[in-house]
């Protein structure tokens, strides 16, 4: 009887062993737009909650790099802060997540409270270079920017038309060191994602309009860009990111990405 029910209980095990998902499949690993960190943390969390026999993993490297990342399939999902371009979307498909405005930031000591994207142009392109020519002190304009492949530079330049004409004082790799930076200079400005504002720093009004969640999903807030999921063309997804997404999309992360400062998108 005792070696009946040994070769039962070894039958079963092998059985669990054939039904259960490998470690791969279960796992989500994601890569990509540091302004999204906020986004993606408060998904993955809940995602994590929902799902606890599935691994999610974030990596903040920037857009550019996440969107390589995807490419050469050293992540399930690539995250990006700005629209996939016409060659990148030859082999990769780019789902908009949620749209999220870019804010112009100053130092909280800043006088300066609004600029039309004409004078944010003229300032970042080393035009307007004393605050005084904008209604503030008689201080230089001193201009904080991201690195090449940043989505969140891309976003701004290209609305701002400013695309390879900016004079940065510093080119920073994450939405953090630009709010550290600005925070610490009355002098300074740069931008960075509404999703990612706190009080460190004061966000001016654009042609009179704060970037809001309302004023985002109407379009009256001009600085706007989306958040983009990305993946393989033609690839299939383990079952654990295609949990992920469909998570991401749905009904219940909606007052998650609202929550996180975005304006959800509807899956098309």
């Amino acid at each position: 009887m005792k070696k009946q029910i040994v070769s039962v209980l070894a039958a079963m095990c092998l059985t669990a062993a054939v039904a259960t998902p490998s470690f791969a499949e279960m796992t989500v690993s994601t890569d990509g737009s540091t302004s999204m960190e906020k986004v993606i943390g408060s998904l993955g969390e809940a995602f994590s909650n929902k799902y606890d026999d599935v691994t999610f993993t974030y990596n903040p490297t920037g857009s550019g790099s996440g969107i390589t990342a995807a490419e050469e399939g050293r992540c399930d999902i690539g995250l990006s802060s700005r629209a996939l371009k016409a060659d990148e979307a030859k082999t990769l498909d780019g789902a908009t997540l949620a749209l999220d405005g870019i804010v112009v930031v100053v130092n909280p000591a800043n006088k300066v409270n609004d600029l039309s994207i004409d004078q944010i142009a003229k300032i970042f392109k080393g035009e307007v270079t004393s605050w005084k020519d904008v209604g503030g002190a008689d201080n230089p304009i001193v201009l904080i920017g991201r690195e090449a492949g940043s989505g969140t530079r891309d976003g701004f330049e290209t609305i701002t038309n400013t695309k390879d004409a900016c004079k940065y004082r510093q080119e920073l790799t994450s939405t953090g060191d630009v709010m550290t930076v600005v925070s610490k200079n009355e002098n300074a400005i740069g931008y960075i994602s509404l999703a990612s504002m706190n009080d460190k720093v004061k966000g001016v009004t654009v042609e009179g309009v704060a970037a809001t969640e309302p004023t985002i999903a109407d379009g009256s807030y001009k600085i706007q860009r989306p958040f983009v999921l990305v993946t393989k063309k033609g690839a299939k997804l383990s079952e654990g990111a295609q949990k992920f997404i469909d998570f991401a999309f749905s009904d219940e992360a909606k007052p998650i990405l609202i929550k996180a400062g975005v304006v959800p998108v509807a899956k098309k």
